[in-house]
């Protein structure tokens, strides 16, 4: 019901009664409530603008056609796409993305949401989507409302170097920025569990900073090495896809809601003699063991439902949580939006003085003027000594 599926987990005292259900021992069944979230949201960025990043946008929307399909309703994904390949003039099928080179899959559909488009997608709004430091005047749509029992997967592709991702070939992220973003995440208690995939240029280099508990991370490729495109459309005159992103959409196309799929089975997506750069992945942080953590625990939003044939009563009222009060009032936290600090006093320096410069034509006029002086007084026969 609304965008999730349903798992449903059988408890029978009498089995001889019901040969025909799936029973599990409480190992299995311990393993299967093991995930520990109660909600999956998604956060899919485009950092690249202009036509020759076609591929980048394909990539996002590939994940994202990805998520949807296996459960994670519009209302968990925070798309940004920092340009519009569908609409673009150059485009010779409007209103269409494609992934291959055969045309079969438009991964643009005809129900996607871009929350974050076109100048909107920046270092600042990405970094105040994950910490959740937005003005009051942001739509829900817009903003990422996980807790502490929300599966979040983060998707970025674009172009990167040695420790950064260019946002809109004007910016960059530093993985020390993205670590310390992750950091209050967790602090803020906005995660249960974190899956970082990164398909970019020395990606490995984005999550060697990162610190935070619960947290597994994925790259396209080791620091040195490019992230290759696919694909090349002689159509359209550039590449459709990554190399690392379609392999893994293959990957996910034989995902369905109730597969065992872990993510051991992940990290063998486009090995070396597919991506031609070495993925990579990081997992010293993540609490679980990645063999016992399911595809669907971030890319789908399963639902684990408990039939039992007891009577549960749910006619007791709700017993009130006490909260701390000094003189009979309860104390009650204001936030507020603030601002960012200007640079001059984050640095504490004075805005440098603007240089003086004349008005345009003031010289010209002045010169005019000595000179209509100089005829004025001494003639033009006196010009010579001048000269």
């Amino acid at each position: 019901i609304g965008g999730y599926f349903f798992l449903c987990l059988i408890i029978i005292k009498t089995p001889m009664c019901l040969p025909r259900f799936l029973l599990f021992s409480q190992d299995n069944a311990g393993q299967f409530f093991s995930s520990g979230h109660t909600n999956n949201w998604a956060v899919l960025v485009c950092t690249s603008r202009f036509w020759f990043n076609y591929r980048h946008v394909a990539n996002t929307l590939s994940v994202y056609r990805s998520v949807k399909r296996l459960g994670i309703p519009d209302s968990h994904i925070v798309l940004m796409l920092a340009d519009d390949m569908a609409c673009n003039h150059r485009n010779p099928k409007p209103a269409t993305v494609f992934s291959h080179k055969n045309m079969e899959l438009n991964v643009y559909g005809d129900d996607v949401e871009v929350d974050y488009r076109g100048y909107e997608v920046t270092v600042e709004n990405f970094l105040r989507v994950l910490t959740g430091r937005l003005p009051p005047s942001t739509p829900r749509s817009k903003r990422l409302l996980s807790d502490d029992r929300s599966n979040i997967l983060i998707y970025l592709t674009g172009h990167g170097g040695n420790g950064f991702l260019k946002f809109q070939d004007s910016e960059e992220i530093s993985n020390v920025e993205l670590a310390d973003a992750f950091e209050q995440m967790w602090q803020k208690r906005r995660y249960n569990e974190l899956l970082f995939i990164i398909d970019t240029c020395q990606g490995a280099s984005m999550y060697e900073r990162f610190y935070s508990p619960n947290l597994m991370a994925l790259a396209s490729s080791q620091v040195g090495e490019d992230s290759l495109s696919h694909q090349p459309d002689l159509a359209i005159g550039v590449h459709l896809m990554d190399r690392y992103t379609f392999y893994l959409l293959e990957f996910l196309e034989d995902i369905h809601p109730a597969s065992k799929t872990n993510m051991n089975d992940l990290f063998k997506v486009c090995p070396k003699t597919q991506c031609v750069s070495t993925p990579g992945h990081r997992t010293d942080l993540f609490l679980r063991d990645p063999g016992s953590v399911l595809i669907t625990d971030f890319f789908g939003s399963v639902r684990k439902v408990e039939i039992t044939m007891e009577t549960i009563n749910l006619t007791d009222q709700i017993k009130q949580v006490e909260e701390n009060a000094v003189n009979g009032e309860l104390q009650k936290e204001t936030y507020s939006y603030v601002d960012q600090l200007p640079v001059s006093e984050i640095i504490h320096q004075k805005p440098k003085q603007k240089d003086w410069h004349p008005p345009d034509g003031f010289i010209l006029g002045l010169w005019t003027l000595i000179l209509l002086v100089f005829f004025k007084s001494y003639g033009i026969k006196h010009l010579k000594h001048i000269f």
